[in-house]
């Protein structure tokens, strides 16, 4: 999230001075007012996930788990990370000094990196338990279970926190440690559905050869189960391809790090990366029919009551 023509180099004060002493007009007005918009939208939007998430019996529960833990960093994104984004972007109209900026700034970066780490290793995570799913069939329940689920989510946490701390203290330590988890998370969601996209073609291609042995499903269960369970993949895919579309542009900026790179591009690359939080749950309740019904159900309740 952190604008990296000002954080990558040393001398805080003198980029900070250059660039807040004269922003393009109108152009801090816009980007804080579609912040602010965002925020709000990330802050609802998720709540009710979470809430409907609860209610919905349908989905295995380790899956869900990783569900509600995207939908937490969604969350904090909308409750903390941004309205954090939108003081730093907001400092020349507030008068802040550089010192109170220099620290929105930094736990503004700690939340960013930790939220973006648990989001990248979860989204490959719950590529992984697909494919499991695929492959053990009937012992899939026996092997993904919520207590290895929640110690593999705590983990995640843990190494969100690192990256965060890595970020204040070694910029350089930091950018290459993140160039190779989103390196590794995205060779392990390309494998992942390639693998699940031949093996059920495969399944397929079994069925219209050996249809007097009946419906052939995952791991033995029905072909309903099949049909289902590709509507699941494909919900996943939609939620992983928005994250990488939000997130590679910004990526790839910080890596350029090139002080010619405008102020605009920087904060809409910025921007994007946020508006990932606001999208998810958009795609749950297109996806997911389940989820979509729950939320249905929920702002109908909130609305009577």
């Amino acid at each position: 999230m952190a604008p990296a023509n000002i954080t990558v180099d040393g001398n805080f004060t003198s980029k900070l001075n250059q660039e807040l002493s004269a922003p393009p007009a109108g152009r801090i007005e816009l980007f804080s007012a579609l912040n602010i918009f965002l925020s709000i939208t990330a802050s609802l939007g998720n709540v009710l996930i979470l809430i409907a998430l609860h209610k919905v019996s349908s989905i295995h529960p380790p899956t869900k788990l990783f569900f509600r833990c995207l939908a937490v960093t969604d969350l904090g994104v909308g409750v903390f990370a941004q309205p954090l984004y939108v003081v730093f972007i907001m400092s020349p109209l507030l008068n802040m000094n550089v010192h109170d900026i220099f620290y929105v700034l930094q736990v503004a970066l700690f939340l960013n990196w930790c939220l973006c780490g648990v989001s990248l290793l979860t989204s490959a995570a719950i590529s992984v338990d697909r494919l499991l799913a695929l492959l053990l069939g009937l012992r899939y329940r026996h092997v993904v279970t919520l207590r290895r689920v929640h110690a593999v989510i705590i983990c995640f946490w843990l190494i969100g926190a690192l990256a965060g701390l890595i970020r204040m203290k070694e910029i350089d330590l930091a950018l290459n440690g993140a160039s190779v988890t989103l390196t590794l998370c995205l060779v392990t969601m390309s494998f992942c559905y390639t693998t699940i996209h031949i093996k059920l073609r495969h399944q397929q291609a079994q069925l219209h050869n050996n249809v007097a042995q009946g419906p052939i499903g995952i791991g033995g269960r029905s072909s309903l189960n099949i049909a289902r369970y590709k509507k699941t993949v494909s919900s996943i895919l939609w939620v992983q391809l928005a994250l990488v579309t939000c997130y590679v542009p910004l990526g790839i900026v910080v890596l350029l790090s090139a002080n010619e790179i405008s102020y605009v591009v920087w904060r809409a690359t910025e921007t994007l990366f946020l508006l990932n939080s606001s999208l998810n749950p958009i795609l749950y309740c297109w996806k997911i029919r389940e989820v979509k019904q729950a939320v249905r159900d929920t702002i109908r309740q909130f609305y009577c009551f």
